[in-house]
């Protein structure tokens, strides 16, 4: 009698296409279910923002002599939103994994370490980019900044800092073992970092030495860059700002690989 032959229904070559597809669709559905938390709030968050420091700054400031308080603060609020959600969305899919004890539903499926990181890096990135789209969108309105001066600039830096926030909210959910230990980069990284980015403010009314530190804050680096794109005004130069992003993700990207690949608080 012959031996029946199986065949596997799908083909996995170097890399489960499908498989990580599937991932991303995953994590992309998971955001999409509850919008009304993941894309509404943060831009009625980012409209609240902008009409408290307009209502109590315009006029007695301006950031910039080519632009009002209201066009200044667009960009960086809606820049704000993108990090902090491209952040939230990686990061929070791995910690409720790991306190669920689903986590294994990930990890038992054909999926490399390359494969889980692109996956999740991605699910991250599309939602960082809705938020700033919808952002930006309804901020401009508001706060009259027309069409985008360098649309490519601005969308480089929409990419790069999705990218690297979504890689740093992988890292952190690995790291995190509950909810309070994730709350803590959250509360006291992430928050600061955003809010000492010039986002409110022109970092050239800083104190020398405390600009000197402000300009090598990537989150800054990223909202001045997004702000050159919409306004075409910048505090520093966009091509360092770009370059140290690149490396930045690079360096991230690499890093999470090996954790991923390691399996540190995830397998054991």
């Amino acid at each position: 009698m012959k031996a029946e032959h199986f065949t596997r229904p799908v083909k996995i070559g170097i890399i489960n296409w499908r498989g990580m597809y599937t991932l991303y669709c995953k994590e992309v559905h998971r955001f999409m279910k509850v919008s009304l938390q993941t894309l509404a709030a943060p831009v009625v968050t980012s409209a609240l923002f902008m009409l408290v420091f307009t209502l109590a700054l315009e006029g007695r400031t301006s950031a910039f002599e080519d632009a009002t308080y209201m066009q200044f603060l667009a960009p960086g609020l809606a820049m704000m939103a993108v990090l902090q959600n491209a952040f939230a969305n990686t990061s929070s899919s791995i910690i409720i994994g790991k306190v669920q004890g689903n986590i294994v539903d990930i990890l038992m499926p054909p999926l490399g370490s390359f494969e889980l990181l692109v996956a999740f890096l991605f699910g991250g990135i599309t939602r960082g980019v809705f938020v700033g789209i919808i952002s930006i969108t309804i901020l401009s309105f508001i706060g009259k900044t027309g069409f985008p001066h360098h649309i490519v600039v601005a969308t480089a830096f929409l990419l790069l800092g999705s990218c690297a926030m979504s890689l740093v909210g992988i890292l952190a959910g690995i790291w995190a073992n509950k909810f309070d230990s994730l709350a803590a980069i959250t509360n006291f990284v992430i928050q600061p970092l955003s809010f000492l980015s010039g986002t409110f403010y022109s970092i050239d009314r800083l104190p020398d030495t405390v600009e000197r530190f402000a300009i090598f804050n990537p989150f800054f680096l990223v909202i001045d860059g997004f702000r050159y794109g919409i306004l075409g005004i910048s505090d520093s130069s966009v091509l360092f700002g770009l370059f140290v992003l690149f490396i930045l993700n690079v360096a991230l990207f690499i890093t999470s690989y090996y954790v991923l690949e390691s399996g540190y608080k995830l397998k054991s």
